[in-house]
């Protein structure tokens, strides 16, 4: 990297950190607390009932027992892992709308980051293609972190397809303890009939992990202006071809297959019980957060 660029990247990153790190500690760091760490609890002991207590937390077989009424008492298990799965591919540089979709991972797994490192979790990385192309195994700590956040701005991946049963895989694999993990993709990586090609592999992946998806696309990836012949370019496969946009049929069939994916991906999620949050490219990413905070 040269003087300039190397500078560039510390200016972006520090932008980042000082826009994200503010919303962390303002929005995230209780709604985060909340929603993870709230599955987190061990059993530790009873003691009696004190006005105020949560009824829920009742040990009615020791209350039954004592002829006086006992509560559970929870700890919280002290630490929690947090896994960022990065999507790296080329699509994720199209951005017609200002923001690049990699910036916008960046600020988003950096929020997430924060979060995380407010309440004493170790956060690691991993950036995939059609393969995974870096592990930055689980750390606490501001510079690890930041070294991170580094790591999405000028990570060039050296494959370009998307293959997001591997780097489930991977997860699966590579962290042993329960973690919560969170898959920031644009979660394009289906078959020719728009099925997603990740099925087994998110199915074994929830089995040991708490996983959620934030989508991150491009609203004017998903229908055709008319504008009669233009050429395009897969940014992933390279293969380039000329197109009538003017034709109407060949829009809506291609919305079609947009809604379709949506609707199929939305469906296996729901089977398996993963929290997904969809964010636009020119929306804010933050209520996208909120809105998967609050689900949990």
């Amino acid at each position: 990297m040269g003087e300039m660029s190397a500078n560039d990247l510390l200016k972006k990153v520090r932008k980042i950190e000082i826009k994200t790190r503010a919303l962390s500690h303002q929005i995230f760091a209780g709604e985060y607390h909340s929603a993870f760490k709230g599955r987190g609890m061990a059993f530790s002991e009873v003691r009696e009932y004190q006005y105020g207590d949560d009824v829920r937390n009742m040990d009615w077989n020791v209350t039954a027992r004592m002829r006086s009424p006992y509560v559970k008492v929870f700890e919280e298990e002290r630490e929690l892992t947090v896994v960022l799965l990065v999507d790296v591919s080329r699509s994720r540089l199209f951005g017609t709308v200002g923001t690049s979709r990699k910036d916008m991972l960046a600020e988003i797994a950096a929020v997430l980051s924060f979060s995380a490192i407010i309440n004493n979790d170790k956060v690691g990385a991993l950036f995939f293609s059609d393969k995974v192309e870096k592990f930055i195994p689980p750390k606490k700590g501001r510079s690890h972190l930041l070294h991170i956040i580094r790591e999405i701005i000028e990570f060039e991946p050296s494959s370009d397809g998307t293959d997001i049963s591997e780097a489930l895989r991977y997860l699966t694999n590579a962290i042993k303890k329960k973690c919560a993990a969170f898959l920031l993709s644009d979660m394009l990586d289906v078959n020719k009939d728009g099925s997603p090609r990740y099925e087994e592999a998110l199915k074994v992946a929830v089995n040991r992990h708490d996983l959620s998806v934030i989508e991150v696309f491009d609203p004017r990836e998903r229908s055709i202006p008319n504008v009669g012949l233009v050429h395009i370019k897969d940014s992933e496969t390279g293969k380039a071809a000329w197109v009538n946009t003017s034709d109407r049929k060949m829009r809506q069939a291609y919305e079609e297959w947009f809604r379709n994916v949506e609707q199929t991906s939305s469906r296996l999620f729901m089977k398996y019980n993963v929290d997904k949050v969809s964010i636009a490219l020119d929306d804010d990413y933050v209520k996208g957060l909120m809105a998967l905070f609050k689900n949990r």
